[in-house]
């Protein structure tokens, strides 16, 4: 029996963006069905072999899932590039009748009470659809090394986890637990999620790859075949436990790989310092070279800038998808809705490491370059479920980049606003549900907006529902107005939607500065140099930066 697939020429091999996938697989995320959204993944058992002569992809999936209310049928996302092979139910095959290929899904005629686990496996293969421009676009990224060998990665944030294996590709959708079995062509290894248990070579050369990984995002579980070489190392953990790191990286690339890895604990140490312990230091801290710029994959996050020297003096790349081991991995957001925890959080951490490593000159400049970035085009929360098309396209109304810039100021400003003690215990209670995290008393858990608020409105007994209203759910930016009137300074706010927007500012007159309410005035001696907000502490509407950004925007001509 097979069921599903896409036609291709024989002896043809894909190129980018082949072969097409559906507008279903295109979609992560979005109002699911009720039979699917009453489903839950306990456990994914994967086996993937990908073939780099005929870009194909043949595999095994064994999911053991569970019904939180009574559903007629089981409904999973998979490409319909894939030919479906055969599926078992318990352990008994399944009639050819009983299975639908509804379009990027897979449907199974399978009823399931209410509490009760099912076990499914599918046996399938084809073609994976090729990435145009990964990480931007999703697939598989066929390439080769300097020296001409295969060199294989995988990217899935956008499109969802269902281009390489039968999944809920919703960010809910996580496995409680995935084992990864990854065969490796002759002379290729394969780097993955989690704890790697063996490697079990074959009489063909090939190898396979066994890999363990606690509770893996759904778009993280990462395909990497490459001739690699790894330095590893152990991380002493200011909480007293040991973590493994290791970073897969290509031949020939020895000193910028081990000037990489020199970054490694430093960086852990920070996160840990501020933020809380590493989330996955019982598998290891993992990163793996790849033909693509990079993205988070958990434990194995991909790294492909380059080895870009920068001013600050660190890897802005390998220190934004490290981040996400925190916003992203540990907390996942529970929607599309809420993926500026992931992004705007992670962004804020390269300024904030940079105040770590130099002070606040650093601090400033990094910050700068991204306030420069946001563009205020659309809300960066609208309270909805959403798709990932809906959140990162401006073309379907999303924020775009904003959930990256505008969200690390809208943190910046946050910061500021409760102090340092009240922001710090905030992020804690979010990322680990506790304000106490150490090794082994917490797990991967979800967290949304609203609940960020709540846990900012517990740990400072205010509520600051202005502030986020103003910030996330507004898309343009609140006004400061000044009135000088003689030896009177008034000051006001205006917002996108009337409200009270109770935030302060800092008011510098001559050499001192006080931090003002506003609406509000102060008392300022006639001729005396006023400057607000000196050092840039809230996130507001300028006139300057608009027509900079108006200005880059314009078209050009030459001569």
């Amino acid at each position: 029996m097979a069921a599903g697939g896409t036609a291709q020429a024989i002896g043809a091999v894909p190129e980018k963006g082949e072969p097409p996938i559906s507008a279903q697989t295109q979609v992560s995320g979005g109002v699911r069905p009720p039979d699917q959204a009453a489903l839950r993944l306990d456990a994914a058992d994967l086996w993937f072999a990908l073939d780099p002569a005929t870009r194909t992809l043949s595999a095994r999936a064994r999911l053991t899932l569970r019904a939180t209310a009574a559903i007629p049928r089981l409904l999973l996302d998979l490409d319909s590039n894939y030919h479906v092979r055969s599926v078992r139910v318990g352990g008994r095959s399944l009639r050819a009748g009983a299975i639908s290929r509804p379009d990027g899904r897979i449907a199974l005629a399978v009823p399931l009470a209410a509490r009760a686990t099912a076990t499914v496996e599918i046996v399938y293969d084809g073609t994976p659809h090729v990435a145009v421009n990964a990480p931007w676009d999703d697939g598989i990224v066929w390439s080769t090394t300097p020296d001409g060998r295969p060199w294989v990665a995988t990217t899935t944030e956008g499109y969802g986890c269902d281009l390489l294996w039968p999944c809920l590709d919703f960010p809910e959708g996580e496995p409680g637990e995935a084992l990864l079995h990854i065969t490796a062509p002759e002379g290729l290894k394969a780097p993955s999620n989690g704890r790697l248990l063996r490697v079990e070579p074959l009489p063909d050369g090939r190898s396979v790859w066994h890999w363990r990984a606690r509770q893996p995002n759904t778009y993280a579980i990462a395909i990497n075949l490459g001739p690699y070489e790894v330095i590893e190392g152990t991380y002493r953990s200011r909480y007293g436990n040991a973590i493994p790191m290791a970073y897969w990286y290509l031949p020939g690339e020895e000193a910028q790989a081990r000037a990489l890895f020199a970054e490694f604990a430093p960086t852990l140490d920070f996160f840990e310092a501020v933020i809380g312990p590493y989330p996955f230091g019982d598998e290891k801290l993992g990163v793996v070279e790849t033909p693509h710029k990079g993205m988070e994959h958990q434990t194995i996050n991909a790294y492909g800038n380059g080895y870009a020297k920068a001013p600050e003096g660190f890897d802005w790349l390998f220190h934004h998808e490290l981040s996400h081991e925190w916003f992203g991995n540990q907390l996942t957001a529970a929607n599309w809705d809420d993926y500026w925890l992931h992004e705007g959080f992670g962004s804020y951490m390269q300024p904030l490491y940079g105040r770590w490593r130099e002070g606040e000159a650093r601090y400033a400049v990094m910050l700068e370059a991204q306030r420069n970035q946001i563009a205020n085009r659309a809300p960066i929360v609208r309270d909805r479920v959403l798709t990932e098309e809906e959140v990162y396209e401006p073309a379907k109304g999303g924020a775009g980049t904003d959930i990256y810039y505008k969200g690390s100021w809208t943190l910046h400003t946050l910061r500021w606003l409760i102090g340092d003690a009240a922001f710090y215990e905030s992020v804690r209670r979010l990322v680990y549900g506790r304000p106490d995290p150490r090794p082994g008393n917490f797990r991967p858990r979800y967290g949304a907006t609203r609940a960020f608020e709540a846990i900012v409105a517990r740990v400072t007994g205010k509520d600051y529902g202005w502030f986020f209203d103003t910030y996330l759910r507004d898309r343009a930016l609140p006004e400061l107005v000044t009135t000088r009137d003689g030896d009177t300074l008034r000051l006001a706010w205006t917002t996108e939607r009337p409200r009270a927007f109770a935030m302060p500012v800092e008011v510098q007159v001559g050499d001192t500065v006080r931090r003002v309410a506003v609406p509000g005035e102060l008392r300022v001696p006639a001729g005396a140099r006023v400057t607000i907000d000196p050092a840039a502490r809230v996130l507001r509407r300028s006139v300057a930066v608009e027509e900079y950004q108006a200005w880059r925007a314009r078209p050009t001509t030459s001569k």
